[in-house]
């Protein structure tokens, strides 16, 4: 069995994640800022800086896979936090572990979304994949929370496209998943907000297939992407979004 890294297992989809690599034998080192192996704030970079040292002590002869799942949603107050989680907070582990991934022949799955295609603004985008995080951070708190999320998912999915080549040259897979609504209790907060609960409600009835996802969907997917059965698949994002990315969307390709 493998020893796998994931962020943001306390909760929501990363504690399905969690609970599907468990049940099929695996280790599972989780890092998150409660209820983790690993406590850190992944919105700083001395908490990234702390979660690589505790990572590279616990598994120091290789990771077999790593699921970079924090992220916060848009309607949180401090536009800021959401590149700094999302995007810093996964790509910045992700180059941090990159060598443990390459010993064991690891996988990644990043968790991006099927907002990613959506709206967002140029210039944000191209800070965070300059590695710009002050830049980002001071163009994220002054655009829409849905574009800051939106952009963070897309810089996200841009840079795995990126480095998918490079890495798998070295042995390590990148995929990502696009999960659609999916309900967690991060989701639930955004439900209950008064901006913006009732446009959820209202995107949630329009799923083709008639639910919202839940957590179990995405460690599914998840859990595929890391296997042997998805050896071959190299540089993709699925979407695991009930037809959604279909509807919105069905000329893109």
């Amino acid at each position: 069995m493998g020893i796998y890294a994931l962020t943001g297992g306390a909760t929501g989809i990363g504690a399905a994640i969690r609970a599907r690599l468990l049940a099929e034998g695996h280790r599972v080192i989780v890092v998150d800022i409660k209820d983790a192996e690993i406590i850190a704030d992944l919105g700083t970079p001395g908490g990234r800086l702390a979660a690589l040292a505790a990572l590279r002590a616990l598994a120091p002869e290789g990771l077999d896979g790593f699921v970079p799942c924090a992220g916060v949603a848009s309607h949180i107050p401090d536009r800021a936090l959401i590149p700094s989680v999302n995007y810093f907070g996964s790509v910045e582990l992700l180059e941090g572990l990159r060598d443990l991934l390459v010993a064991a022949g690891g996988a990644v799955v990043l968790i991006s979304s099927n907002s990613a295609p959506g709206p967002s603004d140029d210039n944000y985008l191209e800070a965070m994949l300059a590695n710009d995080e002050p830049r980002a951070r001071e163009l994220a708190a002054g655009i829409a929370g849905q574009w800051a999320y939106a952009g963070s998912k897309r810089a996200l999915t841009r840079w795995m496209r990126r480095h998918t080549a490079e890495w798998a040259r070295e042995g390590v897979r990148l995929n990502a998943i696009a999960p659609g609504y999916t309900q967690t209790p991060m989701t639930a907060a955004v439900e209950n907000d008064p901006t913006y609960g009732a446009a959820i409600r209202k995107f949630m009835a329009s799923i083709p297939i008639g639910r919202p996802g839940q957590p179990g969907d995405m460690a599914d997917a998840v859990a595929f992407l890391l296997s042997p059965q998805a050896g071959f698949v190299c540089g993709s994002v699925l979407f695991v979004d009930g037809g959604h990315d279909a509807m919105q969307r069905p000329d893109l390709f």
